[in-house]
């Protein structure tokens, strides 16, 4: 049996390929093929891993997004990584029924913890009790961190997401695959490359500054390619969704905030969302809105409200929502998608100055939704940069600080993704040496799973 590679390069969507991308047409000419594929509803990235390791839908392996709202807990989720919230048997774990010694590496796909991989790594800051925070990975084993980052220096975090975020990130990845490859020689190796994520969200797929991008990340594909080629490794390409330009932005909670069915909680003079005690509200991912009722009466009010929303698409509630693989108790009870070229910021507040203090920052696990605004800084301030300095400066030296560097103008995001695009080229693709997908016009996700078995197992 060959061993396997799965490069898994977001964002990357057959639109995107041509003259900017000559490795991975160089990848096609040598004989492999490439097909579309239909995302999976939300087209995110928890949501599209889980479905291509499961072969299933979130109905039943339950990641309904990047986050959800915990019921039991009154606590919304985001970004959690322990694979053990993952229902159903992974990719690996099943090829070990016919081959129980196969081995697998898991460089930074998500819900990384705890997995059955035999090495991962995955980014998980250290929070002491005195407020800091420190950057860092987690590993398994957890000698494999202090290997890595001996080899290749410290992850580089700031280029993963952020203000920063770019390249850096995307080789440290490469690199750190390449030592589990050249060290342990795994069976399969997955690798995560998120480097077009960044701009095609800053400035949409359209805009003429992705092309950079696009080159760079080809040129890290290439490089993969012939590393895993000289080593006699097959390599998968793989993206979880395509992105599109947005003009829009939808704001759910500020309209059920007019209604009068969202409770706001004022703490030290700011306004933060009390989902608990609200009767209804929405957790936002990009293109898709779980709203949660913790009133079922006022549903079918809710609904009219929601869907006089310019730029929601469609609505579907517990009785529909399995249309779509959504029914699974993680799930709202009513799930709002927005056409393609709009998006749903999670703002609750009506005015900046009420806005919670971890809004201007980067903080993806207490806010109410998914913030792409993250990618920017507050250019408005002209000292910004002496600012962010000072920060730095004053976690330094040990103090208190809030790296409060973030705008609150969702209209600077340009793309976005989770919808279903209109056109084939804005979506994610599958290309490799696989049998049955040449001449194909596209492949729906979960069907990607069966594919990705028969490759590893050949």
């Amino acid at each position: 049996m060959e061993r396997s590679a799965i490069l898994n390069v977001v964002g990357l969507t057959p639109g995107l390929l041509g003259e900017d991308t000559p490795h991975l047409q160089k990848f096609l000419q040598d004989g492999a093929d490439l097909v579309p594929v239909k995302p999976v509803p939300p087209a995110v990235t928890c949501t599209a891993q889980s479905t291509y390791l499961t072969g299933t839908l979130p109905t039943e392996h339950g990641i309904v997004g990047n986050g959800w709202y915990d019921r039991t807990l009154s606590e919304h989720h985001f970004w959690k990584q322990s694979n053990h919230v993952v229902k159903g048997e992974k990719l690996w774990e099943k090829i070990r029924h016919q081959f129980p010694d196969y081995t697998c590496a898991k460089m930074f796909w998500w819900y990384n913890m705890y997995s059955s991989a035999d090495w991962s790594i995955t980014p998980r800051p250290m929070y002491p009790t005195d407020g800091r925070k420190f950057f860092d990975v987690y590993s398994h084993p957890l000698s494999l961190r202090d290997e890595v980052k001996h080899r290749l220096g410290d992850f580089p975090f700031p280029s993963f997401w952020g203000p920063m975020a770019g390249l850096p990130s995307s080789r440290w990845i490469a690199d750190s695959a390449k030592y589990v490859e050249d060290k342990h020689q795994p069976d399969l190796n997955l690798v995560y490359l998120p480097h077009l994520d960044y701009n095609l969200q800053r400035y949409g797929s359209t805009d003429p500054k992705v092309k950079k991008d696009v080159r760079e990340i080809d040129e890290l594909v290439g490089e993969l390619l012939e590393f895993f080629e000289k080593r006699g490794v097959g390599v998968v390409v793989l993206s979880e969704y395509g992105i599109t330009d947005v003009s829009k932005v939808i704001y759910p909670n500020r309209i059920l905030r007019e209604n009068g069915w969202i409770q706001i909680k004022e703490e030290l003079g700011l306004e933060l969302l009390d989902c608990g005690a609200s009767k209804a509200f929405a957790i936002t991912d990009h293109q898709i809105a779980h709203i949660y009722l913790n009133d079922r009466s006022i549903e079918s009010e809710v609904r009219t409200a929601l869907e006089k929303l310019d730029g929601v698409s469609e609505i579907y509630d517990r009785k529909t929502r399995g249309e779509v693989g959504l029914d699974h108790e993680r799930a709202g009870d009513l799930i709002a998608f927005s056409d393609e070229s709009s998006w749903f910021a999670y703002y609750h507040w009506m005015e900046d100055d009420k806005a919670p203090d971890f809004a201007r920052c980067v903080d993806v696990h207490r806010k109410y939704g998914y913030d792409p605004v993250e990618l920017f800084l507050d250019t408005s301030n002209p000292l910004i940069k002496g600012k962010i300095a000072w920060r730095l400066l004053q976690k330094k030296l040990g103090l208190r600080m809030l790296m409060d560097v973030i705008p609150l103008d969702p209209c600077l995001v340009k793309g976005s993704h989770g919808a279903l695009p209109k056109s084939s080229k804005d979506w994610a693709v599958l290309i490799g040496q696989m049998e049955g997908i040449a001449g194909l016009d596209s492949i729906p996700a979960v069907e990607v799973h069966a594919k990705l078995m028969e490759f590893c197992t050949r």
